[in-house]
């Protein structure tokens, strides 16, 4: 009779091992090296049921950080009032952030005209990737006016929070006026920040934020992990 390859043999048991719950969504896998000894093959064995399974959606594979199961997508809406630290918390997981830059510039000709500046008028930028269970969801980009926010970047680098940090400041609600939403493909600094493959599905969406009065307070970008996240537009 004719044996099963041994690397469908292995993939089929972590597949079990995986529905049984001993490997939950967002668990990191053994190294390609452990498996490779609890199942007496070479790495190359191995890694034909990594990518078997990884095909199938049951397993992904971060960059320099190894081999997790598949996380649901968390539900994100987006409404007249976007909150990350709220939406994620809400879905049932761990909000963070890892902020990659805080600096006050001149706006570009776009952010300028978003946000009804003058040319050149300086702005607030904020950069970074947001994480739900340690797993990054999307990276992201806001800027804001400078001259009605003076302070920010430190409540920003202090609270980790634009809500928070806006709230110090006075502002104590904005909402938003506008979202864009494009489907676009990870180049290789987004790949990186998202730990995703290169040229994979990513969402990006782009919107402007009005305080109480209705003035343009941020403008932001966001790039989604397409695999991560379910976007759902909300009737507010």
């Amino acid at each position: 009779m004719a044996r099963s390859p041994i690397w469908k043999s292995i993939a089929d048991t972590l597949a079990a091992e995986i529905a049984e719950g001993l490997y939950r969504p967002g668990d990191k896998l053994p190294s390609e090296a452990d498996l490779a000894s609890r199942f007496g093959v070479n790495r190359h064995t191995v890694r034909h049921a990594l990518a078997v399974l990884a095909e199938a959606g049951t397993l992904h594979a971060r960059r320099g950080a190894g081999v997790f199961v598949t996380a649901r997508p968390t539900d994100y809406p987006l409404g007249r009032r976007v909150r990350f630290h709220q939406n994620v918390a809400a879905s049932g997981r761990a909000p963070s952030r890892r902020l990659t830059r805080l600096e006050t510039r001149p706006a570009s000709a776009e952010e300028a005209e978003a946000l009804t500046l003058a040319p050149g008028a300086p702005v607030h930028v904020m950069e970074g990737v947001s994480l739900a269970d340690g797993q990054p969801l999307a990276a992201f980009r806001s800027v804001f006016p400078a001259e009605p926010l003076p302070g920010l970047l430190a409540l920003l680098e202090e609270y980790q929070s634009v809500t928070a940090a806006l709230t110090a400041l006075g502002v104590a609600d904005y909402t938003r006026a506008e979202t864009r939403l494009t489907a676009k493909r990870a180049g290789a600094v987004l790949a990186l920040a998202l730990q995703v493959q290169e040229g994979a599905p990513i969402l990006r969406s782009v919107a402007v934020n009005v305080d109480a009065a209705g003035r343009p307070l941020e403008y932001g970008t966001t790039w989604f992990a397409g695999d991560r996240v379910t976007l759902t537009v909300t009737p507010d």
